[in-house]
């Protein structure tokens, strides 16, 4: 009931902690719950989705089948050798 009143919801997809965490595969299920409780929405009342841990070119794919809006990915760049081709790798797996 709560979801008109926003605008985005993130949604954690690793454990709590410092960066670098593996992305934990049942926050697929979860967006996809999400998705279909917006998607029911009148489309000025959808809030967008995020998914923040665990984000890098790989898990983007089966996040943006579910439903994903938007990804929040650190260590998938902060960590490669050249940042401009680990944002390329991500933008290029979410389109």
């Amino acid at each position: 009931e709560v979801l008109p009143d926003l605008d985005l919801v993130s949604l954690m997809s690793v454990n709590p902690g410092f960066g670098g965490h593996a992305f934990i595969a049942a926050t697929l299920s979860k967006v996809e719950r999400l998705r279909g409780m917006i998607d029911r929405l009148p489309e000025g009342d959808r809030p967008l989705i995020s998914v923040d841990g665990g984000v890098n070119a790989s898990t983007v794919v089966p996040l943006v089948a579910a439903g994903v809006d938007v990804v929040v990915a650190g260590s998938a760049v902060f960590k490669a050798p050249d940042y401009g081709v680990a944002i390329a790798d991500l933008r290029a797996a979410f389109d």
